[in-house]
């Protein structure tokens, strides 16, 4: 797999409690935006994110953020 699943062209827009994710880079996982292990032989690995405190979190959909795990707007040039 050379590009990742386009899983949506928008963000994933969630409020997260404190704690440890890992977030889907390939676009396999039926969990978007979290990793489910669908990654493995695709090239592919998930980028964990620590989250300090509970917040509104835009996670990226699109699978091609320059800031991924996070939303940076990349899904509008797709």
């Amino acid at each position: 797999m050379a590009e990742p699943i386009i899983t949506q062209k928008s963000p994933f827009v969630q409020k997260m409690a404190p704690g440890s994710y890992w977030w889907c880079a390939c676009g396999a996982s039926k969990n978007q935006p979290f990793c489910d292990g669908s990654h493995k032989g695709t090239g592919f690995a998930p980028k964990q994110a620590d989250i300090p405190g509970g917040k509104t979190v835009a996670w990226c959909g699109c699978k091609h953020s320059q800031s991924a795990p996070f939303c940076d707007g990349s899904h509008s040039k797709l």
